[in-house]
């Protein structure tokens, strides 16, 4: 008797690894997004850091010049002194400005970025939920394709057996008239 159910088994198993594969690689894709938008976010807090480097690098540039003017001219320590500490202050407004503009960048990344991954995660489920009915199915549709193969295939070992049987009957029968001839 022949197994004709193997290749119908076999290409469902193969439908269903695509399916999977299939799942495999939207979750693979939602993670590398993921991934993207963390590395944004972080890259927005090297960006504030270097910046901020800048400015204070600026400032104290600034500084340099005004203790470079400050030995170069006699007398001009009060004015300095002066101009150093208006300096400063409008430094200290620039950068907590700065801080509290990355601040604000940077919470809002964050929020958006939780707000997609919380909206990802729903997504994901939801399709997981989707690829587990569509394999349940699949399943189902499987199960009834390998019996109706197999009710297919018990007929045809019914029909071979009553073919065989009625070629016997025809050979004995054939048999008999030639014997009967023959007597």
């Amino acid at each position: 008797m022949t197994d004709y159910t193997s290749p119908v088994k076999t290409t469902f198993e193969l439908q269903r690894k695509t399916i999977e594969q299939g799942q495999n690689a939207v979750a693979q894709a939602m993670d590398f997004q993921q991934r993207i938008g963390s590395a944004a976010v972080d890259s927005v807090d090297a960006q504030e850091s270097a910046q901020r480097k800048l400015v204070e690098l600026q400032q104290e540039t600034l500084h340099s010049v005004l203790d470079a003017f400050e030995g170069a001219v006699p007398g001009a320590e009060d004015a300095t002194t002066e101009l150093r500490t208006t300096v400063d202050d409008q430094y200290e407004t620039v950068l907590d400005n700065h801080a509290e503009v990355f601040e604000n960048l940077h919470s809002e990344l964050k929020d958006g970025l939780d707000s997609y991954d919380e909206l990802n995660d729903e997504y994901l489920d939801a399709f997981d939920e989707f690829v587990a009915s569509l394999v349940e199915l699949h399943e189902d549709f499987e199960e009834q394709s390998v019996e109706a193969v197999e009710e297919l295939e018990e007929q045809a070992d019914e029909l071979q057996a009553q073919l065989d049987d009625m070629a016997n009957q025809m050979r004995d029968m054939t048999e008999q008239a030639t014997d009967a001839v023959e007597a």
